[in-house]
């Protein structure tokens, strides 16, 4: 790749970081924040929440919209909303206020990243040089987290707001940048200028697309409440479930319709989605519950929590040097089965986590999480691509990163509703070994995830094989045919 080339991947993958960056910070930040404005448990968790909901709810229209509207436009346009809301955020004086900034800044991440994810897929060439650029761009995402529990820790001790403030001074920069190098050339925008004007553009799936994910967002959220108000939880995911129902009802039906309905029926989108959704939600579930016992069972401050947790950054460096030579000579079937595999290695070796733990004997579950993420998430973008149409590179984009989002959001509700389930409610003397145990079982729900995953990654490299192409996970006998087709 040339300098521009690079830049522009540079720039790319400033919004990914960001994006990565913003959620770790404000996890370290927010039991300050919580002291700091007085606010009540249930107004807390929802600051975490509301940007999950807004994130889940509207990334698959947002990688449509970047396919339809312009994928510059919808990059530059959401960047700026992020800034704005983000700057916001750190003004906020009371819990509400702080809902209101997230659930529009993970709206702005909605549409933002899977736009960012197909100027990629579209400005470099298929094969090995947009192989090498998603894979840089999956390693940034992951090293945002890890760097950002870092960097939130050190901005929380300066004041709470600087965790909002200082994503605001980098967006500025990205923005800055990226109006000189991301293309201006977006032929697709010139075409849906005619449709938005005769009136073609679908609404009706727009919205009701954003009310099925939100409210299927919203059941699972809720699902770490365990049992308790059940009926709303079973009553939003009913809901959610009618809406989509209703969505697939009106794609059939639509002239121009938001979503092409065949493209489910690529195996590599589908099979990607998948992955992606069991191993973001062991990844994170894991993640939770490790921070959740360093913090209140060991008694670590935050600073010291996320020092121990940079080793699982260290994809930043592999994802770059390491996977893509091993995409290169086994395919990134074979690459993904191996992160998953490394995956449940990790999360089973920490099973036995004792009350006396060593960093010394954390440090190999960490190391090999932080590989799996290295081996696995870039070649699941990859596969979520490849061989997909031009024009619908957003919306496959967009559908990679809604399986994130509901993943993470499974993984970290998953485990909440197991502790509090083996938790108890237990105190006294016997409080801390109970609360041992329960971590425990709470750890079981990302190894299963990771093994669900291995089964997954398995059948796509069965697939593969069966069809001649043992290393490609997207290459099935029912990947070319939908991709490039018009037929819903």
């Amino acid at each position: 790749m040339g300098a521009r080339a690079w830049a522009l991947l540079l720039v790319l993958c400033g919004t990914i970081f960001l994006e990565g960056a913003d959620i770790a910070m404000l996890a370290i930040a927010i039991p300050t924040i919580r002291s700091d404005l007085d606010l009540s448990t249930a107004t807390a968790a929802w600051v975490i929440s509301s940007y999950v909901l807004g994130y889940a709810g509207f990334t698959l229209l947002g990688g449509r919209a970047a396919d339809l509207l312009g994928r510059r436009r919808m990059f530059l346009t959401w960047l700026g909303v992020f800034l704005v809301f983000s700057g916001l955020g750190g003004l906020a004086t009371e819990g509400w206020m702080l809902i209101v900034a997230r659930f529009v800044t993970g709206v702005a991440a909605a549409f933002m990243t899977p736009a960012a994810m197909s100027i990629i897929t579209t400005s470099y060439a298929e094969g090995p040089e947009r192989n090498k650029a998603l894979l840089v761009f999956a390693g940034t995402s992951a090293g945002g987290f890890s760097l950002g529990l870092v960097i939130g820790g050190l901005l929380t001790e300066l004041g709470w707001q600087w965790v909002f403030f200082a994503p605001v001074l980098f967006a500025a920069a990205i923005l800055f940048a990226a109006v000189r190098l991301v293309p201006a050339s977006d032929a697709p925008a010139v075409k849906v200028s005619a449709t938005l004007r005769s009136g073609g553009f679908d609404l009706p799936g727009a919205a009701a697309a954003a009310g099925a994910m939100l409210l299927l967002a919203y059941a699972v959220v809720r699902l770490e409440h365990g049992l308790d108000g059940w009926p709303l939880t079973l009553g939003a995911a009913l809901a959610g479930l009618l809406l989509g129902a209703a969505f697939v009802a009106v794609e059939r039906r639509a002239a121009v319709p938001l979503v092409r309905l065949g493209i489910f029926r690529t195996g590599s989108v589908v099979r990607a989605g998948l992955g992606a959704m069991l191993f973001l939600g062991a990844f994170m579930g894991f993640q939770f519950v490790l921070t959740l016992y360093l913090q209140e069972l060991r008694g670590w401050s935050s600073w010291q929590t996320a020092i121990a947790l940079v080793v699982m950054g260290c994809d930043v460096v592999l994802a770059p040097t390491l996977t893509p030579r091993l995409v290169n000579r086994y395919g990134h079937a074979r690459v993904i089965l191996g992160g998953f595999l490394l995956a449940a290695l990790a999360y089973a070796l920490f099973l036995p986590v004792g009350m006396d733990w060593t960093y010394a004997a954390m440090f190999p579950t960490l190391l090999i999480a932080g590989t799996s993420f290295a081996l696995a998430y870039g070649p699941l973008m990859i596969a979520a691509t490849d061989g997909v149409a031009a024009r619908e590179q957003g919306l496959a984009g967009g559908i990679l990163h809604t399986a994130t989002q509901f993943g993470a959001a499974i993984g970290v509700s998953g485990v909440t509703a197991v502790y509090g389930l083996a938790a108890g409610g237990h105190g006294g003397a016997d409080g801390a070994e109970h609360s041992l145990t329960a971590f425990r079982a709470a750890l079981t729900v990302p190894v299963a995830l990771a093994l669900v995953g291995v089964a997954v990654a398995v059948a796509g490299v069965v697939r593969g094989a069966r069809a001649g192409q043992p290393a490609a996970l997207s290459e099935g006998p029912d990947a070319a045919l939908p991709a490039t087709s018009e037929a819903r």
